[in-house]
Formats: C-alpha cells, sequence, structure tokens
C-alpha cells in the first residue's frame, strides 16, 4: 500500500502542516544561560555536551522540558491544576515546536520501605491478577497478593431510609489482603535496645532517658515523668512489671499536665511514631546516630522478608507462589512466565511478557521484583523507568534524557544506543545530556555548551555532526577522542584488605585482597556485585570514607557555603572583625532580612496559577538586613562574600586582612575536585549531579580516614575534566591514602594500579572474581569483556 504524501495542488512544496520540523528556543536565560538562541531538528537524536555545570540541563530541562509539561498541566481544568504541581514558565523570549515531553531522569525511586521495583513498574499488579485468577488454592481477589494491604473484618449495624421508614440492618465485611501481619508488609521489624534509651540505674527524676529531644525539664520528658503512672523517684530497673508495661508500651492516653491537655503514649510506641517511621537519610546526623545505635532490623520470622501472608504464599502456580516468583531473578522470571500457556488470561501473560523482557532488553534483567527502589542507583532508576516508554505507542513526543549511561559498562552501552535510536526511529525526538564519547558517536546532530562552566559557560560553542565537532575546536571536539594510556609503572601495595566468603546479595563467597596504598579500580558488568564487594563487604569504620551516589538534601537556602561547613569559620572571621555576635552573618538567623526572611525573594501564591517569586525591595536580594550589611571584612560585606567564586573567595581568605585558613582548607578542596567556578551562596538545588557529588566529595575530604571508597565519581564529567579527577585520586594515593574506586570508565581503568574484574555476567551469572591484576595484564589477556574494551579503548 503506498502512502500519498500531502502537497499543496499549486506546487511541489510539503504541506504547511510538515513544515513544523524544528524546536525553537529563542533568548533563554534559565540559571546561568545566556540569551541562547538554538534550533533542534524534531525526530532526530541531539546529543547535549559541554563541561559540567556549562548549562546543558538548564537548556534541556530547565527550559525545553519544562515549559511542554507546564503547557500540558494548563489543559486540564483549573479544579485538577489545584492538585498538580505548579510549574512558572521559564525565562525564555520564545518557544516554538514543542511536542509533549517524556522527562526520563535519574533522580531515585522513593525509598519508602513498601515501594519495589515490581511496584514501581506495573509488574507486581500484573502478577497479582494473574495469581488471583490461576493460583491454587483460590484465596480471593487481586488485593489477597498485595503487601500493601491489610486483611479486616467489621461488622455492626446501619441505619437506612425505606418506604418512609427508618430501617436498621446489620451488616458485615471482609477484606483479604496480603500483607503480613506481623511486619506489616515491610520485610523487616524493628528491635528497640533499652539500654539506649535509659539509664536502668537512675530514676526520671535523676534524668534516666538518653533519648535525643528528652532533656530533663522538657514537654517530652515531662510526659513520663509527670504521668502519675510510675513514680519518678524511683530507678526505672526496679518499677514493678504493671509500671514498666505503663512506660513501655501504654497505649495512648489522654491527660492534664501542668494544666495542659496532652496525650500519653508508651515510650517504644512513641520512638517508632516520631523516629522510625521518618526516612533515615532525611534524619539530623545526631537523630542518625541515635536510630542506628538504638534500632536493629532483622528479617521478619513471620514472613521470612518475602512481606507476604501466610495465605498469599499458600496459592501456587506450578508449585511457585508470587513471593517465589518475586523473588527470582527476572531474566528467570521471564522464561518461567513465558512457559505458562492459559488462554483464559492470555492478554495479561503478553503483557506481563513484554514488561519482563523489557527488563532484560534494557539490561536489568539481574533485578528481582521484591528489590526495594529505594536501593537501585540512578542509572539504574532511571532503566527502570525506561521500560514503560519501550512498547509505547505513542510516536512524535520528545524523551528527555539525563546521561542514560550512568551506571552502564561499556559492553552495556551498545545496547543502550540500539534502545535510544529505536526511539528515534518510532519518530520521536530525542534529547540526551551525555559525556561518554561512545553515546556522542551515534548523535543525529550535536549541541556543544560553554565555553567553561558557571558563570563561565552558558553560550552555544557549537551545533552540527558529530565529525564536524572533532573539527570544531571546542573543549569537547578536542577531548572527543581522547584516549588515556596504560601506566608505564604502577605503585606497590603497602598492604591488604582482606575480605574472605563474601556473599552480599549475589557473591559467590568471594575471597579477594584489596590492595592498599595504591589506586584500586572495581569493575564488571552492571549488576555484576561490585557494590556489593565494596559496599557489602568493606567493614564500615576502621578508618574507611565511602562516598556513594547518594543525593545531597537541601532547600533553596542551602548553598555549597553551609553544606560544606564553610559559613561558619566565614562568620566567626566576620564577627571577630567587627566585635559582633556570629549569629548576626546568617540569612537563617538574626541577620535575615525582615521582609524576606532572609529568602532574598518574596513568593506570591496565585493558587493554581504557578507561584511569582520577585527580588525582595529591601534587601534588592542578597537576604541580610541593612545593619549586617555594613559590617565588612577585607573591605567586603557578607552578601558580597557569598556572591564571589569558589576560586576568587580561595585568594580571599587565603592571605590578607581576610586570611582565614580554616575557610581557605575548605575552599581549597572545593578547588582540587574541581568546583572553582561554583558561587558559595549558590542555591544546592541548582547544582548538577556531577557538582553535587563533587561537593560531597570535597566535604569528606576533610574526614579523617585512610581508605577511600568512591562510587563511579566521573558522573557527570566532562571528558576534559576526568584528566582533573584522576589528578586528584593521584593527589590521595600519595598522601598516603588507599583509594578503591568502584567505575566503568576506561580512562579511570586504565589509570589504575590494581584492577578487580567481577562478572561475568549479571546477577546470578556474577558475583565471581574473574580478573585480579594490573591494567596492563588484564589487556595483555583480554580474558573478559572488561578486558576486550580496555584493550580496543587503549589501542593494545
Amino acid at each position: 500500500m503506498s502512502r500519498a504524501k500531502r502537497t499543496d495542488p499549486q506546487s511541489a512544496e510539503p504541506h504547511v502542516a510538515d513544515r513544523h520540523d524544528l524546536i525553537r528556543v529563542h533568548g533563554a536565560r534559565v540559571n546561568n544561560l545566556k540569551d541562547v538562541s538554538i534550533e533542534i531538528p524534531k525526530r532526530r537524536l541531539t546529543v547535549f555536551t559541554g563541561v559540567s555545570g556549562s548549562g546543558k540541563s538548564s537548556l534541556v530541562f530547565g527550559t525545553i522540558a519544562a515549559e511542554s509539561q507546564r503547557l500540558i498541566n494548563e489543559t486540564y481544568s483549573a479544579f485538577v491544576q489545584n492538585f498538580m504541581p505548579t510549574l512558572a514558565r521559564p525565562e525564555v523570549d520564545v518557544l516554538e515546536g514543542l511536542t509533549t515531553a517524556i522527562i526520563v531522569d535519574q533522580e531515585r525511586l522513593g525509598a519508602d520501605p513498601r515501594s519495589t521495583v515490581g511496584t514501581a513498574t506495573d509488574a507486581n499488579a500484573m502478577l497479582r491478577i494473574l495469581f488471583s485468577r490461576l493460583g491454587k488454592p483460590h484465596i480471593g481477589s487481586p488485593q489477597a497478593f498485595s503487601f500493601n494491604v491489610a486483611s479486616a473484618s467489621g461488622a455492626g449495624a446501619i441505619t437506612m431510609e425505606r418506604a418512609g421508614q427508618t430501617v436498621k440492618e446489620r451488616r458485615s465485611f471482609s477484606v483479604t489482603g496480603g500483607m503480613c501481619p506481623r511486619c506489616e508488609g515491610r520485610g523487616s521489624v524493628s528491635d528497640v535496645d533499652l539500654t539506649q534509651l535509659y539509664d536502668a540505674t537512675k530514676s526520671l527524676d535523676d534524668g534516666a532517658l538518653t533519648i535525643p529531644g528528652y532533656k530533663a525539664g522538657g514537654w517530652n520528658y515531662r510526659l513520663y515523668s509527670e504521668s502519675g503512672f510510675f513514680p519518678a523517684d524511683k530507678p526505672i530497673g526496679r518499677f514493678t512489671k504493671q509500671q514498666l508495661q505503663d512506660f513501655l508500651h501504654r497505649e495512648p492516653t489522654r491527660m492534664k499536665i501542668a494544666g495542659i491537655n496532652m496525650t500519653y503514649e508508651g515510650l517504644i510506641p512513641r520512638i517508632q511514631k516520631s523516629f522510625l517511621a521518618k526516612d533515615r537519610e532525611g534524619m539530623q546526623p545526631h537523630i542518625r546516630e541515635f536510630v542506628d545505635r538504638a534500632v536493629t532490623f532483622t528479617r521478619c520470622p513471620d514472613c521470612d522478608g518475602t512481606r507476604l501472608s501466610a495465605g498469599a504464599r499458600s496459592s501456587k502456580i506450578r508449585k511457585i507462589s508470587i513471593a517465589d516468583a518475586c523473588a527470582m531473578q527476572i531474566s528467570d522470571l521471564a522464561k518461567w512466565v513465558s512457559g505458562l500457556d492459559e488462554p483464559s488470561v492470555a492478554p495479561l501473560l503478553i503483557a506481563l511478557r513484554q514488561t519482563l523482557d523489557s527488563f532484560v532488553e534494557i539490561g536489568l534483567g539481574y533485578l528481582s521484583l521484591d528489590r526495594p527502589a529505594g536501593t537501585l542507583s540512578g542509572g539504574e532508576a532511571q532503566r527502570v523507568k525506561m521500560i514503560r516508554h519501550l512498547g509505547s505507542s505513542l510516536t512524535d513526543t520528545t524523551y528527555v534524557f539525563d546521561e542514560p549511561t550512568i551506571g552502564l559498562h561499556p559492553h552495556d552501552i551498545q545496547r543502550m544506543n540500539d534502545l535510544l535510536l529505536r526511539l528515534r526511529d518510532k519518530g520521536n525526538t530525542v534529547l540526551v545530556v551525555e559525556h561518554k564519547p561512545e553515546a556522542i558517536a551515534i548523535a543525529d546532530h550535536v549541541v556543544d555548551l560553554g565555553p567553561g562552566a558557571g558563570t563561565a559557560g552558558g553560550t552555544v560553542c557549537f551545533e552540527g555532526t558529530v565529525e564536524e565537532l572533532r573539527a570544531a575546536g571546542t573543549l569537547t571536539g578536542r577531548h572527543l577522542d581522547d584516549r588515556a594510556s596504560l601506566k608505564e609503572t604502577v605503585r606497590e601495595a603497602t598492604g591488604a584488605l582482606e575480605i574472605r566468603g563474601a556473599t552480599a546479595n549475589n557473591l559467590h563467597g568471594v575471597d579477594v585482597d584489596i590492595p592498599l596504598g595504591v589506586l584500586t579500580v572495581i569493575t564488571g558488568v552492571a549488576g555484576s556485585g561490585k557494590s556489593s564487594l565494596v559496599h557489602g563487604s568493606i567493614p564500615e569504620g576502621a578508618g574507611v570514607i565511602s562516598i556513594d551516589q547518594g543525593a545531597i538534601k537541601g532547600s533553596r537556602r542551602s548553598n555549597p557555603a553551609t553544606y560544606t561547613g564553610l559559613l561558619e569559620p566565614i562568620r566567626k572571621a566576620f564577627a571577630k572583625a567587627n566585635g559582633v555576635k556570629p549569629a548576626l552573618f546568617s540569612a537563617n538567623s538574626e541577620g535575615a532580612c525582615p521582609n524576606c526572611n532572609g529568602a532574598g525573594v518574596i513568593y506570591t501564591d496565585l493558587g493554581m496559577m504557578a507561584g511569582v517569586a520577585t527580588p525582595c525591595e529591601e534587601c534588592e536580594g542578597k537576604r541580610f538586613s541593612a545593619e549586617v550589611l555594613e559590617h565588612r571584612l577585607g573591605g567586603r560585606d557578607i552578601s558580597e562574600v557569598l556572591a564571589m567564586s569558589v576560586t576568587e573567595a580561595e585568594e580571599f581568605f587565603g592571605d590578607g586582612e581576610a586570611r582565614t585558613p580554616a575557610a581557605h582548607a575548605i575552599l581549597r578542596r572545593l578547588v582540587d575536585v574541581g568546583l572553582g567556578y561554583l558561587t558559595l551562596g549558590q542555591p544546592l538545588p541548582t547544582l548538577s549531579g556531577g557538582e553535587r557529588q563533587r561537593v560531597k566529595l570535597a566535604t569528606h575530604m576533610a574526614e579523617k580516614g585512610t581508605v577511600y571508597v568512591l562510587d563511579e565519581p566521573t558522573t557527570g564529567l566532562h571528558l576534559a575534566d576526568v584528566e582533573h579527577l584522576l589528578g586528584l585520586l593521584d593527589r590521595l594515593v600519595d598522601s598516603g591514602k588507599s583509594v578503591i574506586v568502584i567505575e566503568h570508565h576506561q580512562a579511570v581503568m586504565a589509570h589504575a594500579d590494581w584492577i578487580v574484574d567481577l562478572g561475568p555476567g549479571a546477577g546470578h551469572d556474577g558475583g565471581r572474581i574473574v580478573f585480579e591484576g594490573t591494567p596492563a595484564d588484564l589487556v595483555a589477556a583480554r580474558s573478559t569483556l572488561t578486558g576486550e574494551h580496555l584493550a580496543a579503548y587503549v589501542g593494545a
């Protein structure tokens, strides 16, 4: 069947509707973009390159994708918009030719203990329906297999009007859920160490409670000491059985203390509600330390960690329960589902097979559906989000990816490239922010931003094909074909970190000696067991400093100066020079502008419309009150210091009147990790992923540790910056530290003194050491996938 092409009858020109083949951006000024104007071809794969902080994410995510989502939200009624996040229009003059944007970013999936890989996709929902239809014995509807639904029953009288009379009827209800009643669907139970809550030899009057926030005299403390359920002057260790029960486990009871209505509750349920219900990572450090010390989490003995009730586990299909299915490696589960031939549920089986095959195809076949979503890396989370789009029938949409090759071995990058090209070939526009040369190579169109980072970036340096980029002379063009060479000589180890019989996750009783005093790279395909070996087997403490890819938490009031602790010595230096209190120099404390409360902007809520942020007229966005800005150090006020770049500030606090050794040391570390261009007062949420990890690295470098463990430090790094990172790693090793790096980047592998390669595959096909030795030996042997790719990389 031939397809007619629409043309105007008078000429051979294409129809006017077919001329909209470009996304036009004119005058973009989001974050550091400097009036960027650009045309991006539709239905093509465009890669955005440039150093970290050059404005790639600001252009792709902050401008194009943000405006597309805002316009889509505006098509809903005002009532619906009221329940949706309000998005402000990006700072841009003209945006034309936009299509629906689907953002596939690296934001971690929810860390709620009930969220798993299966619940984050549609796989668990389909499995529940499958077992409710085919499982023997039949135990109920799909919710009988859900660990998020508790079983409940009840009965009572209801009153209703019938034929003009009031009639009472007795009704009963019953809900069969799949939740394990003991752990409430969490898979683990918490056990509280009572010795960490109180000193049993003391009475409450003597300050027996040792819980953060329960100071003697405070309301939390008085709730117990003045409750009357037990004597406050009697040591807790001598309480009667009933008194101890009331103290630790009593049900909520209303009472008056000092004339104020309060609710008394036993100490343990109160601790569970106030501490254990919160995300551990969001806790203040001293609270987190208390929780780690006082609470132990063990696998639920009733459900053996499956989260499911005995009834849900009893119903089986071909001797496999839903708990067994969720615990299987997804590649094995896909084979099991393929073997089911049940015409009564044929459409369901087809959809489930497609979903599971997508996991395997995208390189996540080593996961299991019961894996907690919060334990996935940024790269894994991004690929899980991709799964729902692979089989989508949508076309002419814009897919936006943020470094999709993160966490991928060179062997897996080719597979990811094929997926991106397939999305494009369905008629979609694919926009990718990327640094890896292998991913840049497949682009139809390249946009290079720069030339530098921060205020030195924000302009388009190049637009064109990959071949034209190589000849363009931009920073990316010059480094695109960079290849690190193998070291002629490697450092000798000064000792070894012994790991014996490691069995975390998929490791098969691994024995390995990780050399100390050198740069060691742990590598292998995604899912081969690298993180399990390093994070799961190397003991915490004992001088080990682990820097993972966990997100930095912070509000728009947080900035590099507050996060790194830099603001503390700066405040003290200002206070000492001016004879005033350090608290005056905090925009979150006494020094805050009274009009905007130290935010620097006034937020106006416009209901369902996007709120408006306008600079504060009183402090002109400086965040501090006028009196504070009169105090100076080295001729600068505190707002001028926060407006400095890290490089400027390092010079400023290095000598002269403003010399502050404590501040200078922190600034030096920020420069060492390549963040000299950041301004001290830049809000943390505006930093890119790579910048945040390096801020974290700079902060940890101050700790007194001998072994540094880094998890993919090249994440978000431009090709030119990888060289600086290698220099930093060398300086750490030369200063007497041991550096262990989990990494896929061949430049880091080539630069290593020692390589430990895991594999040969992923999941249960991995978890073994397939090579230990120097990079030169690995290249010479070419016995593993890593060896083959590294040999090709160095041109051996």
